[in-house]
């Protein structure tokens, strides 16, 4: 058994509690949806955002949306504020204990957020 991580990230529309609860649904969404994993297979959650979103703590709506995921820990940190960074940006990266090799996770970008990694399916 390995511990790999699957990373994500979404532009947000709007800095309000409904924008990023929808960012959040749609992201985690997709990427249970892409790979094959359990809620107990999960080590921890990390969200990130850029600082022109600070309306919620993402994880307090992944909690709230996801009903399995009441005892993942999950934690929030602002991202760095880098110049000519891509603005409203929700990530995520998920910590899960799996079989699967590196090059089988599969990692999600969406929105705006597709071009931080061109380079990933």
């Amino acid at each position: 058994m390995y511990q790999r991580g699957i990373r994500g990230a979404i532009t947000v529309d709007n800095n309000t509690e409904e924008s990023l609860k929808s960012a959040v649904i749609e992201l985690v969404s997709e990427i249970k949806n892409r790979n094959d994993f359990k809620t107990e297979d999960i080590s921890h959650v990390i969200f990130t955002m850029t600082k022109d979103l600070d309306c919620v703590y993402p994880a307090k709506l992944a909690r709230e949306n996801f009903n399995d995921w009441k005892y993942v820990p999950m934690v929030c940190f602002p991202e760095l504020n880098i110049q000519n960074s891509l603005p409203m940006c929700l990530r995520i990266l998920i910590s899960i204990n799996t079989e699967l090799a590196q090059d089988k996770i599969n990692h999600v970008y969406l929105k705006g957020a597709k071009n931080l990694r061109k380079d990933l399916k």
